[in-house]
């Protein structure tokens, strides 16, 4: 039998071999370095941004937002035949921001630029007003809705330009929050770029917010606008907020330090069947349960168009049962129509309509606290303000 021959290794595999050889011993001697994971900080205000969240987010207290811009402002202000002035918009704020005994059910006020800077006719600085009362002054950050390229006719929020130094501006004329709202549309796809370009932009704006000292509020809106059930509002809430949430997280935002403003999870407003209270705090606890860390202080909902009665009935709902989060309200038109039209511009009515902006914030106050009752509501109180394509 033939012996097998075997030949000579060459050079260049015996070259090859020392030089794995030598890899080998180095990565078996190097002591394996350690990669230290720790707490996600936001600079030197991270301790400051939870207490700030925790107060906003405090029992039986939500957020009043009068954050319109001037030009919405006028055509609230149109409604009871007011003109457009800076006069008239800085009553009807004084009005709003120097009701006696408001900090006992508001604990954040979200402000336009304008009125931040502004003082009441006897000189005294709106943002002091808000401190005396104990409540947080918190400001609207972004710069509106534009349209997106390349999506099916949907938006894109702008304002990331300059958000630093102006959010550093802010913190210096007494802000401690911010507030940044961008929309998804059913009607329009959502698209998957739209979805993406909301969550990003909301990501970067709070890592931003929260450089600079301030609380960031996460409002990616998803309108009420179409005849869908409630199932695909579900179906799209949660692909937002799972997109927004990891964002957040790739950007290092402290969840402690930030609060949300959601929609509620309801049906289209031109959706042939109604939905009870009932299901659209089931349906929404489902949404938040599924996709919102329990660190998150406070859910701070968005009113959309529904009725004052409406937003405070969905809210009760959803505080009959402990949840993870402080499960609140940042109603804009919900706590403010009754208001309006009590006014209607009047220096006379000034009483009459801050009474009626205490009993609104009551009434959701005691809805935070899952203990508020419909009996005795006005007629107005009930009537829906939905407006179809409705832009601030």
């Amino acid at each position: 039998m033939a012996s097998l021959k075997l030949s000579a290794p060459s050079s260049q595999w015996i070259a090859g071999e020392r030089s794995l050889d030598r890899r080998s011993r180095i990565l078996t001697a190097a002591p394996r370095r350690r990669v230290a994971v720790g707490p996600i900080r936001a600079g030197s205000y991270t301790d400051e941004l939870v207490q700030t969240a925790k107060v906003i987010a405090s029992p039986g207290r939500g957020i009043l937002a009068i954050d319109e811009s001037n030009a919405t402002c006028g055509k609230r202000l149109a409604s009871i035949g007011l003109d457009n002035t800076e006069a008239n918009r800085q009553a009807y704020r004084q009005l709003l921001l120097t009701t006696p005994g408001l900090g006992e059910y508001i604990s954040g006020a979200i402000l336009f630029e304008e009125t931040l800077y502004q003082s009441t006719t006897d000189g005294k600085k709106f943002v002091d007003c808000l401190r005396q009362e104990k409540i947080m002054p918190g400001i609207k950050v972004d710069k509106g809705l534009v349209p997106l390229p390349g999506s099916n006719n949907e938006s894109w929020c702008q304002g990331l330009d300059g958000l630093a130094s102006r959010c550093a501006e802010y913190y210096k004329q007494g802000a401690r929050f911010a507030k940044w709202r961008t929309v998804v549309s059913i009607p329009c796809g959502p698209s998957a770029l739209a979805v993406k370009e909301a969550a990003w932009g909301l990501a970067r704006y709070a890592a931003i917010a929260q450089d600079n000292g301030l609380v960031p509020i996460v409002e990616p809106e998803i309108l009420l606008d179409g005849d869908h059930p409630i199932e695909r509002t579900l179906e799209v809430a949660e692909k937002v907020w799972a997109e927004v949430f990891y964002y957040l997280a790739e950007n290092n935002v402290v969840f402690e330090g930030i609060l949300l403003k959601p929609s509620m999870v309801t049906p289209g407003a031109e959706h042939k069947e109604k939905a009870s209270p009932e299901m659209i705090a089931k349906y929404t606890l489902k949404m938040l349960n599924r996709r919102v860390p329990p660190a998150v202080p406070g859910i701070m909902f968005l009113s959309g168009g529904q009725s004052e009665m409406e937003a405070t009935l969905n809210l009760n709902a959803m505080n009959q049962a402990t949840n993870p989060w402080h499960v609140s309200f940042s109603y804009a038109r919900a706590l403010q129509n009754t208001v309006l039209k009590t006014w209607q511009g009047r220096p006379e009515n000034v009483v009459a309509a801050q009474k009626a902006l205490l009993d609104r914030a009551k009434a959701n106050s005691l809805a935070q606290l899952g203990r508020y009752s419909a009996k005795g509501e006005s007629e107005e109180a009930k009537t829906g303000m939905f407006q179809k394509g409705y832009t601030y």
